[in-house]
């Protein structure tokens, strides 16, 4: 574990889930009337994330396209 205020471990995955909760549940609280619809929309996103979104630093590729590149 790392020192109080000094989270480099788990940076990655707070980024992430901030972008999960910006992009999913902002103003939509009452958009998921349901656990199952909340979970599906949590995987798609989730899908969204790793094969369809693009970022510039991978150079305009999705994160799983950029690591089939850079392993051949």
């Amino acid at each position: 574990m790392s020192r109080k205020g000094n989270s480099t471990d788990n940076g990655m995955m707070e980024n992430f889930f901030g972008l999960l909760k910006t992009e999913i549940s902002y103003e939509q609280d009452d958009k998921y009337k349901i656990l199952d619809e909340l979970i599906l929309a949590i995987d798609e996103y989730i899908n969204y994330y790793n094969y369809d979104r693009v970022k510039a630093k991978l150079k305009g590729l999705s994160s799983v396209n950029y690591s089939l590149q850079s392993s051949n």
